[in-house]
C-alpha cells in the first residue's frame, strides 16, 4: 500500500494500527467494517460475537461555565455544552433545569405562509449547516422551503409565494407550489 492509500485512513490516529487490536470480549482479531452509518471496527466473529467499536474515538469536550451569564428560569450560570448535534449553551443546574438557549429566528419580512396563512416564514439552519423556510407556527404548521421565499405570486397557477434562485442566467423567481415550479423573470 503506498503512502497516499495509507493517508486515506488517517484522522486522530492511524486506523490501520487499530486492525491488529484484539476483541476485548472473545479475543479475536478486530476488522474495519462498513454499515450504514459508516466505517467502524468489529470482531471478525460476528454473529456470536457482537463487539464494535468507532473506528474514530470522538473527544468528549467539558462543560465550560460562561462567567456572568444568568439561566432565566433558576439563575444558575449558562454553560457551553457538547450534545448529539453539537455545541450548544444550556444550564449549568442539569437535570433540575432543562433551559437551552435558541438563536433567534430571522422572520422574513411580508412573507406569510401560504398553508397556514396566519404564520410567517424564518430562516433556519439545519444540523448539517443548510439554510432552509420554514412557518413560526411550527408544529401547526409543517410548511417548509428550501429556497429563499419572495413575496409575489406565481403567474401560471396563482400560488401566493415565490422562491428566489440565483441562476446562470440570473436571478429568477420559481413557484413554491411542488406541484407547479413554474419559473418566472420577476416577481
Amino acid at each position: 500500500m503506498s503512502a497516499s492509500d495509507k493517508s486515506l485512513f488517517t484522522h486522530h490516529e492511524h486506523a490501520l494500527d487499530k486492525v491488529d487490536q484484539l476483541c476485548p470480549d472473545c479475543g479475536a482479531k478486530l476488522a474495519i467494517k462498513h454499515g450504514k452509518s459508516g466505517a467502524f471496527l468489529g470482531c471478525t466473529q460476528y454473529p456470536s460475537c457482537q463487539f464494535t467499536r468507532a473506528v474514530v474515538e470522538h473527544e468528549r469536550v467539558e462543560a465550560k461555565i460562561l462567567p456572568g451569564s444568568e439561566c432565566p428560569l433558576c439563575g444558575h450560570e449558562l454553560a457551553v455544552k457538547q450534545g448529539r448535534y453539537g455545541m450548544f449553551i444550556g444550564c449549568s443546574n442539569y437535570p433540575e433545569c432543562h433551559h437551552i438557549e435558541h438563536e433567534t429566528q430571522e422572520v422574513i419580512q411580508n412573507v406569510v405562509c401560504p398553508s397556514c396563512k396566519s404564520g410567517s416564514l424564518q430562516e433556519k439552519t439545519s444540523r448539517f449547516g443548510k439554510k432552509f423556510y420554514s412557518c413560526d407556527a411550527y408544529p401547526k404548521c409543517k410548511f417548509v422551503v428550501n429556497h429563499e421565499p419572495s413575496e409575489g405570486v406565481c403567474e401560471k397557477c396563482q400560488f401566493p409565494l415565490l422562491l428566489k434562485r440565483n441562476m446562470a442566467a440570473g436571478v429568477k423567481y420559481q413557484c413554491a407550489d411542488k406541484k407547479c415550479s413554474h419559473m418566472q423573470k420577476s416577481n
